[in-house]
């Protein structure tokens, strides 16, 4: 027989192992932040880029390119309409929580009413709204979610799989009651995002799903918990979406003053001209134009005219892509920091700016720009102090070179700066011969701009004659998308046209972009070949910011080391959403920090 005082203490033992028993200990919250605190507070209204007062009714005709062949949005085969994602505009399936876009990365209460998540971030208990139900009217339960997570984990996306694989233990705590437990990473830390990435889960009806192969494309229409049902397909052509008269989360404050229209028709379009002109035609409502010529040129029409629609440049904050001239530092020609800082002063933003975009564009100056994570002129602040770290494996310029590409207000401006490359280069033994420049090596500097669109071609042969200048050698080619994707994909590539697409909250795909392990991956977003052991550690402490001021701190210190790289030359981004609509729509006057949030628009 055990001792009585052994026996207390496994019992003791025990309990604490229990994760019942440690979850109890936890507070119910009614939002997830990422880092810091929620903006709205547990018993807040309605968020304020929503109208509460938005009459409901009427049609939502959108339009789109492309085409569609399925209605099962969670796998790779197939390409599911408009819609039916889990992403902004969700309209059928639902998550556990859904996104605050007023901030960076904060989650409220959907299909779970709140949940339990300790300080280390290493679990997270999801309790359900009792009053969720699918549209066939069965009820959401913890089956469905531990239905959702083992199928989204290995029959999903990739990035389902890669996320979901991180869990170490889902468990049903009650029927209306979950506990997701985490994996620690290599280094024994806690993924802090995995609450949050748990939270965007979709959830699954598994009594509609458990019958049926779910890695096949599907058009059977689809059961989901959500505002609206599809009522009718053209498959390829159009799908029309009802609103649900018993969808069960009109009323929550994340819902209020969302989704107004009774249905929403999205008609496709061959291609983006005929999109054009079918809008012009009043064939569907609302456009939103990332061409800035386009918007420049091709909306001065009848309707645009006398007032019947509207033309808008709605500002945001949110992160623009970081787009432009990737250099790969794995060619023996790139691999000379000098050369890459001279290529800075060889494009000229301002003339193409004006002359190829009307002046619609501004410059790329961050990986993270138009947002608060840009590193400003000079390090300063936390961001200062996290540099200091690595000061002795540093150049002094991060700490006293403001990280601003070099501008050009004029030709004569252009020209002085392209002094200033040749002056850098003839001092790093460059060498001019005839209209030629040489590498200290001997070798002829001249390489090729892989494209994927033939609409980059005009920038590129620009960028083409202004090396031209310098003695460079730059041929532009244009091949298919999947050639493209190739050879992106096993870098073989001089120097490209891309971006890196990031948000404004920050995370693990930093090391996907930036980290020496990455850059060896085929397949990696690392493009450029970066293999720096400073740039590793910046993005490794990303994830585990605990609070808003350190992740800024630590994106602003990444970016400035990364600009001060040179790894890229910066071309242009927009900074606002250029909106057209027929004047019969509304939209609230508060944008999100996002941007536009097109659930919150309305009919009269």
């Amino acid at each position: 027989m055990m001792p009585v005082n052994n026996f207390l203490l496994f019992a003791a033992l025990l309990l604490l192992a229990s994760p019942v028993a440690q979850a109890e200990t936890l507070q119910p919250q009614t939002a997830l932040a990422m880092t810091g605190e929620a903006l709205y507070p547990p018993d807040f209204d309605h968020f304020a880029y929503a109208n509460p007062d938005a009459p409901k009714g009427g049609t939502l005709k959108l339009g789109a390119t492309g085409t569609f062949d399925s209605l099962n949005p969670f796998i790779v085969r197939g390409q599911p309409p408009f819609g039916l994602g889990t992403g902004s505009m969700s309209l059928v399936y639902e998550s556990l929580m859904t996104r605050g876009w007023d901030e960076p990365f904060t989650l409220y209460g959907l299909l779970a009413s709140s949940v339990e998540v300790p300080a280390d971030r290493s679990s997270i208990i999801f309790n359900l709204n009792t009053n969720a139900h699918f549209s066939d009217g069965v009820p959401v339960t913890a089956d469905d979610v531990l239905f959702s997570f083992t199928t989204l984990r290995d029959k999903g996306r990739p990035n389902h799989r890669f996320y979901y694989k991180k869990v170490a233990l889902a468990e049903k705590l009650s029927p209306a009651r979950v506990r997701f437990v985490f994996k620690c990473n290599a280094d024994g830390t806690i993924d802090r995002e995995m609450p949050l990435i748990m939270g965007l889960m979709p959830v699954l009806p598994e009594h509609d799903w458990k019958d049926r192969d779910f890695d096949q494309t599907s058009l059977r229409l689809p059961v989901g918990s959500g505002p609206y049902k599809i009522a009718q397909v053209d498959v390829g052509r159009s799908v029309i979406y009802q609103r649900d008269p018993l969808y069960w989360g009109k009323d929550l404050p994340a819902q209020r003053g969302l989704y107004n229209f009774d249905k929403i028709r999205v008609d496709y379009y061959r291609d983006d001209s005929i999109a054009l002109q079918a809008f012009k035609a009043g064939q569907y409502d609302l456009r939103r134009e990332t061409d800035p010529t386009k918007w420049a040129t091709s909306y001065d029409f009848p309707a645009a005219a006398d007032g019947r629609v509207k033309l808008e440049r709605l500002a945001n904050q949110r992160v623009e892509p970081a787009y432009g001239y990737i250099l790969n530092t794995r060619r023996a020609l790139f691999a000379d920091p000098v050369l890459r800082a001279a290529l800075q002063y060889s494009f000229d933003f301002s003339w193409v700016n004006k002359n190829l975009f009307h002046g619609q564009y501004k410059r790329v100056d961050s990986f993270f720009p138009n947002s608060e994570l840009k590193a400003p002129p000079l390090p300063e602040g936390k961001e200062l102090g996290i540099l200091n770290k690595f000061r002795d494996r540093l150049p002094p310029e991060v700490f006293t070179t403001p990280v601003t590409p070099p501008q050009a207000a004029d030709e004569a401006h252009f020209r002085t700066n392209l002094l200033k490359a040749e002056a850098m280069l003839r001092k790093a033994g460059y060498k001019i011969k005839g209209d030629q420049l040489f590498a200290p090596s001997g070798r002829p500097v001249a390489f090729e701009l892989l494209l994927s669109d033939p609409s980059e071609e005009k920038t590129a042969l620009t960028w083409a004659d202004s090396l031209r200048r310098l003695g460079i050698a730059a041929r532009v080619h244009t091949v298919d998308s999947a050639q493209y994707q190739a050879r992106l994909a096993a870098f073989d590539f001089d120097v490209t046209a891309n971006k890196w697409v990031n948000s404004l909250s920050p995370g693990n795909e930093q090391m996907y972009f930036w980290s020496s392990t990455a850059a060896d991956e085929q397949g990696s977003r690392n493009y450029a070949g970066v293999k720096d052991p400073v740039v590793d550690a910046l993005a490794a402490a990303i994830p585990g910011a605990a609070t808003r001021e350190d992740l800024v701190a630590s994106a602003r210190a990444l970016d400035r080391v990364l600009m001060q790289g040179h790894y890229f030359v910066p071309l242009y981004y927009l900074g606002a959403d250029n909106v057209a609509y027929w004047a019969h729509l509304h939209h609230p006057k508060q944008m999100s920090l996002w941007g536009m949030v097109m659930e919150g628009w309305w009919g009269e």
